[in-house]
């Protein structure tokens, strides 16, 4: 084949695909514009997705579940939990308790007979008390916000957060509920450090990783279709953060088969976490350490400042959020060159009232500016939704085309910290499954496609969109 011809066969290719690509494209615009919102959400929730890089462990459980485990003693390593249910009627009581707050059954015994009547066995709750218990874990009424959020919630958790078996079986119900949305890689945040038995026995960190191991090989958790990879997460604001970030270097290092980077988090309005204070810490760490990949935290916040600057300057490739990124132009232009990823959470940023409507978001103009971007979830277990609410916000109120969607998609594969050989796998397995995608629903009658998805909406979705199934 002489090279003309070679050309012309080529750019056949090339006007197919776009060809393709484009009238997809036309579908769904037909899609957006003429469903109602629920068959919408039907629609997104079949969407083959990718992966969620900003993904907190324990802030994504879903909170039904997360009784039903707790409850469970087979799948709880035989602990009981109990939750204070009533205040106040101790001499002397300090309310150093919050209602809701969790204990272990080895915490309770040791607790004086006046103070065990405030709480109640998580298993003899009353079904009122169940549902307040459980919404009590959620950010789901007016007037709730960060500090609902950052002060009362995740010191709810108390034992449970803990619980090696609880976070063990928590994380395989994650992935079965996102591997039901089509998300096919999860990169969580959590401290391998701090870990019980239901006895309140330790469990070393090297342990706990091995555990970790051997439930994501069983075959419930390969049976979801989704790959896991894990960062460890130091709480910036602490006095002893630069040591904490020492030893996550060491910890992932050496455990890089399921560990894959380092992130720090924690309210960046408190300005003992600012991103300067770790500068020579890192440097420290990079001169002895390789192939640790960096995620923070930066621009989660109201008002300009340098914070994202300077963290790319401590050497992150990923930034979560960037709230204030369209606040210092010079930023926007080193973005631009492609130097980070930008993970993008509305639902987390709606909620915590970063910002007040989505007319103020930066989403839109990062994606087409072409800074890298993607969508991810933050915490949707204390949001009460998926991933797919993530992707039918992104589509209602940034109008969002096809190939954008997909995109954002692509885009947080190919800045996971996966290892490079399950990267490119789930990259061409997420253009596979595009292509029968659109083929499906270009070719099929999308009433009976429709039809056929039975989508899990969550009280997110009921209250923004009021949709129900």
């Amino acid at each position: 084949m002489n090279l003309f011809s070679k050309c012309c066969l080529v750019s056949a290719l090339l006007a197919s695909v776009v060809v393709r690509a484009a009238g997809f494209g036309e579908v769904f615009e037909r899609l957006k514009t003429q469903s109602s919102k629920a068959d919408l959400f039907r629609f997104l929730y079949a969407v083959p997705k990718a992966g969620d890089l900003h993904h907190h462990s324990g802030g994504c459980w879903q909170m039904d579940s997360l009784y039903q485990v707790a409850t469970n003693t087979a799948r709880n390593g035989g602990n009981r939990f109990y939750t204070r249910v009533r205040a106040g009627t101790c001499e002397g009581d300090t309310n150093a308790w919050r209602q809701f707050q969790t204990i272990a059954a080895y915490t309770w015994k040791a607790l004086p007979e006046c103070q065990q009547k405030e709480f109640a066995a998580l298993d003899e709750l009353t079904p009122t008390q169940r549902v307040a218990f459980v919404n009590s874990l959620r950010l789901d009424q007016p007037g709730e916000g960060r500090n609902e959020f950052f002060e009362e919630i995740w010191p709810r958790f108390g034992a449970m957060g803990r619980s090696l078996d609880v976070f063990l079986e928590m994380t395989v119900e994650t992935m079965k509920r996102y591997g039901a949305e089509g998300v096919r890689y999860l990169e969580p945040q959590t401290i391998p450090v701090g870990f019980v038995l239901a006895d309140g026995t330790a469990v070393d960190p090297d342990e706990m990783s091995r555990r970790l191991k051997a439930r994501l090989e069983q075959p419930d958790a390969r049976a979801t279709g989704v790959e896991v990879r894990w960062q460890v997460v130091v709480l910036r604001f602490t006095p002893v953060a630069e040591k904490k970030v020492e030893e996550a270097y060491d910890f992932v290092s050496r455990h890089h088969d399921i560990w894959v980077g380092i992130n720090m988090a924690g309210r960046e309005d408190n300005d003992k976490g600012h991103p300067r204070r770790f500068l020579e810490t890192y440097r420290r760490m990079r001169h002895k350490y390789s192939g640790v990949g960096l995620s923070i935290h930066a621009g989660e916040v109201d008002e300009p400042n340098p914070h994202m600057r300077d963290t790319l300057l401590l050497g992150a490739t990923r930034l979560g959020h960037g709230n204030n990124v369209l606040t210092d132009d010079e930023l926007v232009l080193h973005l631009r060159s492609g130097i980070a990823y930008v993970e993008i959470n509305l639902v987390s940023n709606l909620l915590l009232e970063y910002v007040t409507n989505y007319s103020q978001h930066h989403f839109a103009e990062m994606l087409r500016l072409g800074i890298p971007c993607g969508l991810s979830t933050d915490d949707s277990g204390m949001w009460d939704s998926g991933m797919t609410d993530e992707y039918m916000t992104a589509v209602t109120e940034f109008n969002l085309t096809w190939d954008e969607l997909i995109q954002c998609g692509r885009n947080s594969l190919k800045w996971s910290f996966a290892e490079p050989a399950l990267k490119q796998r789930m990259l061409e397995d997420y253009e596979r499954s595009v292509k029968a995608f659109e083929q499906k629903w270009s070719t099929g009658e999308v009433k009976d496609l429709l039809a056929q998805v039975h989508p899990v909406a969550y009280g997110y979705a009921a209250r923004r969109w009021g949709i129900r199934y």
